[in-house]
């Protein structure tokens, strides 16, 4: 299932299945997904500082990964630049928590759009606009969890990125 977030309610948030238009309401969709964090953060007793959130905000706000490099130019303020580590601690942190993901190719990061669910997905990068999109597919993790088990293998975490076109920029 690819999705992001949409608003049912004010209250209510559920996951829906394709790349978002470009002119969705993109900003229910970042207060949707900073609500569902703040509240896994809170279950989890971790602290969502500051600059945490401001990170995670932005990871949101912006409708394709950000590498680190253009994270420690967002958390710059009053001109100085924070040392290049406080990205990379704070992006690690919103990993370890669930509340974002790492995309290997790109070098990159997305917000996760289903900060409840496991980390275990495939996602889909559009080559053009470089937006990106995650699949939950329970049928190619089970798949996977098939394939290594006869050989033994056991796996602690994978994530598959699928490059192409997506359909905005097809239109």
């Amino acid at each position: 299932m690819l999705y992001h977030y949409a608003a049912l309610s004010t209250d209510n948030w559920a996951p829906i299945m394709s790349f978002l238009p470009l002119r969705h309401d993109h900003g229910r969709c970042i207060s949707g997904a900073l609500k569902i964090s703040g509240d896994k953060s809170r279950s989890l007793s971790l602290r969502l500082t500051k600059v945490r959130h401001k990170v995670l905000e932005t990871l949101w706000q912006n409708r394709k990964p950000l590498g680190a490099h253009g994270t420690i130019d967002l958390l710059q303020e009053d001109g100085r630049h924070p040392a290049s580590i406080v990205a990379y601690r704070v992006l690690n942190f919103l990993i370890e928590a669930g509340l974002a993901h790492r995309l290997s190719s790109r070098n990159a990061f997305i917000g996760c759009s289903d900060p409840k669910d496991n980390h275990e997905a495939q996602f889909l990068i559009c080559e053009q606009c470089e937006s990106a999109a995650k699949l939950e597919e329970r049928p190619t993790k089970n798949a996977i969890e098939e394939t290594t088990a006869t050989v033994d293998f056991r796996v602690h975490h994978h994530a598959i990125e699928i490059t192409g076109i997506c359909p905005n920029c097809q239109s």
